[in-house]
């Protein structure tokens, strides 16, 4: 029951916070451009079923894997342009939101956590 709370509640108001942190003199955009980030689970479209509330999406969806999340990193450090960089830090915490979603669901069971760390790496 608090697993979902804590899920969108990480998703819809934790970019305000950030958007205030990060990009106060844009608080408005960076925080819609944040929850547009949110674009990025079109890939559960991929996966079959689409929605499965036991998988974890880290490492499982096409822009929830490491590489993507590298990639997010990579970007953020380097690429200067202000709105860029709202959108990086909006995916970024969204993968760490989910990774969050993961470690909750895995949490009373230790050979799920284990196995998620194999098929990450």
């Amino acid at each position: 029951m608090l697993q979902p709370v804590i899920h969108y509640g990480l998703h819809f108001i934790a970019p305000l916070g950030l958007s205030f942190l990060f990009f106060r003199e844009n608080l408005w955009k960076a925080y819609a451009v944040m929850l547009a980030s949110m674009i990025v689970d079109a890939d559960h479209l991929l996966a079959s079923p689409v929605f499965d509330p036991g998988r974890c999406s880290i490492g499982y969806h096409p822009l929830h894997t490491l590489y993507a999340i590298g990639a997010y990193l990579l970007l953020l450090i380097f690429w200067k342009k202000k709105y860029s960089r709202m959108l990086m830090t909006g995916l970024l915490f969204h993968m760490a939101t989910d990774m969050t979603d993961c470690l909750l669901m895995f949490q009373d069971c230790s050979a799920c956590s284990e196995a998620f760390i194999k098929h990450l790496f």
